[in-house]
């Protein structure tokens, strides 16, 4: 049996029962027409970068999306963009890459981020003031469900803050929906998006809110990613993660009031507020490189893991760790955030066989 490790950024997993590499849509779909005609667990594999696996591994079929290759249609460009339709197993950064350096603005500053295409409109992914769902068009799916090909419009697939229609119909990493396709609507042009991090402002010198050259931003952007220890680095301990292993809190705004001062709150939708994860494990007693150090006669997981010593929301694997090794460092933040501000933590990877209770 194939060890999931093998295809994971953590470098932790137990073995596949069956493993399958689908390189084309056709071999996609049947993969997962087989798959479920034998009624096996379904486990939907890309990059690696955003799942979890327990050490007992995953007793089913985990098919790997293989699927690369995108292609761009500028036939109306006079709308002032251009449409990008990519494959579900197409690297993510190198889509950016080429966006970038073909002065297609929209996706820059979600440059380093790792993982295939298909993953991330599931998750919403966003970092540096941008989100996916800032310029997707149109996901085509296979519907288990209806055993057919479904085409999800943006207002259709219902984003949230690291959510999404895609992300609520599934269950232990088994979809409803799985992703063939991603369609990005780009803007034409040398210039980014308005830059709405505050961090990257002051990086490239502009204020927020003002536009960059898209390739400065992309620039700026891995420099940052790669100072937290967010841009994959095999010589680079600190880059043996799901990357953010929990998502920022949102809380209504008596819970947000509660806190100190200093806690850092940005306004959401509604009533809502989002808060800091970071600034949460922090303020717990939680450091960087927490689990390394022999902390009050402490050393989690035996320094087989940690947080990360760049940035407090990744759990590293720092050589030999388990699984369970990573779980345990994220328990005991989980519970220390809540034992000090009443406030849980939850996991932004994928856990499949496993969890934090």
């Amino acid at each position: 049996m194939t060890s999931l490790a093998d295809f994971t950024t953590s470098a932790v997993g137990g073995p596949a029962r069956t493993l399958v590499e689908a390189r084309t849509e056709p071999e996609l779909i049947e993969a997962i027409r087989s798959a479920d005609a034998a009624g096996e667990p379904l486990l939907l594999l890309g990059g690696g970068s955003n799942l979890l696996v327990a050490d007992s591994g995953f007793a089913g079929t985990v098919i790997r999306i293989a699927t690369t290759g995108f292609t761009v249609n500028d036939d109306d460009a006079t709308c002032g963009g251009v449409m990008v339709t990519a494959q579900a197993g197409q690297p993510w950064d190198e889509l950016v890459e080429y966006t970038v350096r073909h002065a297609y603005s929209g996706l820059e500053a979600l440059s380093g981020i790792p993982g295939s295409t298909g993953a991330v409109p599931v998750q919403n992914v966003g970092a540096y003031g941008a989100e996916v769902s800032q310029t997707i068009a149109m996901v085509r799916t296979y519907d288990r469900q209806t055993q057919s090909i479904r085409s999800l419009a943006n207002a259709d697939l219902k984003f949230g803050y690291r959510d999404s229609l895609l992300k609520r119909t599934t269950d232990a990493g088994s979809p409803r929906f799985v992703v063939l396709t991603v369609q990005f609507q780009l803007g034409l042009g040398r210039m980014s998006a308005p830059v709405r991090y505050a961090e990257l402002a002051r990086e490239l010198g502009v204020a927020v809110g003002e536009r960059a050259y898209a390739t400065d931003v992309r620039r700026a952007v891995l420099k940052l990613r790669a100072a937290k220890g967010m841009v994959l680095d095999s010589a680079d301990r600190d880059t043996y993660s799901t990357g953010s292993f929990f998502t920022n809190p949102v809380v209504d705004a008596a819970d947000a009031a509660s806190l100190p001062e200093g806690a850092p709150r940005y306004p959401m939708p509604g009533s809502a507020v989002k808060l800091s994860a970071a600034w949460l494990i922090e303020q717990a007693g939680f450091g960087k490189g927490f689990g390394l150090a022999a902390d009050a006669g402490f050393r989690a997981a035996g320094g087989r893991a940690s947080l990360s010593t760049k940035h407090t929301l990744a759990v590293t694997n720092r050589g030999g760790a388990s699984a369970e090794d990573l779980l345990s460092i994220a328990r005991l933040v989980a519970d220390g955030v809540e034992e000090r501000f009443g406030i849980r933590l939850h996991p932004e990877p994928l856990l499949i066989g496993c969890s934090l209770n």
